[in-house]
């Protein structure tokens, strides 16, 4: 029976979890590309192109890349050069409804350019072109232009309804890579360990009985 029940669970598919955050990324010629460093620490060279998407994913290989146009020309065509500063390209993609937390509605995507000092951080050039801005405590970016009002890289379960704050998430401050690391262990996976230990203990105690 025990067999029986470990073949179930491994055929049966695993509610994945995954983690509601902005990802951030690089345009790099005419892809994009997952940033390998933190806004906060990042710092873009004039007309670059740099993108932000808030949506639920397990990790960087998953994670949903900023939709729309990305062309520097088009995006700052109305925002001149100027000696001292430097030029940043920003498409900002607030995700789809099913991406958005119970009660939101994500605002339509928007380009920007900002227009900054030459040593500037792309932390510091988003934050001249969509205030507020969110950060938690651990220097997390938790909202872009106000969206979402709350919640910051907490961790959703497979049918989308939240649970509780994720233990490994994505870090803007200081960090090498943005990766999520998968996080803890799915749904699925949980209640497959519940239910073999809950056998497990009963065919213990029946085991014993009979010895007895």
């Amino acid at each position: 029976m025990l067999a029986a029940l470990l073949c179930v669970l491994a055929a049966a598919p695993s509610q994945a979890a995954g983690y509601r955050y902005w990802s951030f990324w690089d345009r790099d010629g005419g892809t994009w590309t997952y940033a390998t460093q933190g806004p906060g620490t990042a710092r873009p060279e004039d007309g670059d192109v740099q993108g932000f998407r808030f949506s639920v994913s397990e990790n960087s290989q998953d994670a949903a890349k900023p939709r729309g146009p990305a062309d520097f020309a088009d995006i700052c065509a109305k925002t001149p050069a100027r000696d001292g500063r430097k030029r940043i390209g920003l498409v900002l993609d607030f995700g789809t409804r099913a991406d958005a937390p119970r009660g939101e509605s994500p605002p339509a995507p928007r380009l920007a350019c900002a227009r900054v000092a030459e040593d500037a951080t792309s932390a510091e050039a988003l934050a001249s072109v969509a205030k507020p801005l969110r950060y938690d405590s651990k220097a997390l970016l938790c909202a872009i232009d106000g969206y979402p009002e709350s919640g910051c890289g907490e961790q959703v379960s497979g049918d989308g309804t939240d649970r509780s704050r994720a233990e490994e998430k994505p870090r803007p401050e200081g960090t090498a890579n943005q990766d999520q690391g998968g996080g803890g262990p799915s749904v699925g996976l949980i209640a497959g360990i519940a239910a073999v230990a809950v056998l497990g203990g009963a065919a213990f105690w029946q085991a014993r009985r009979r010895r007895g």
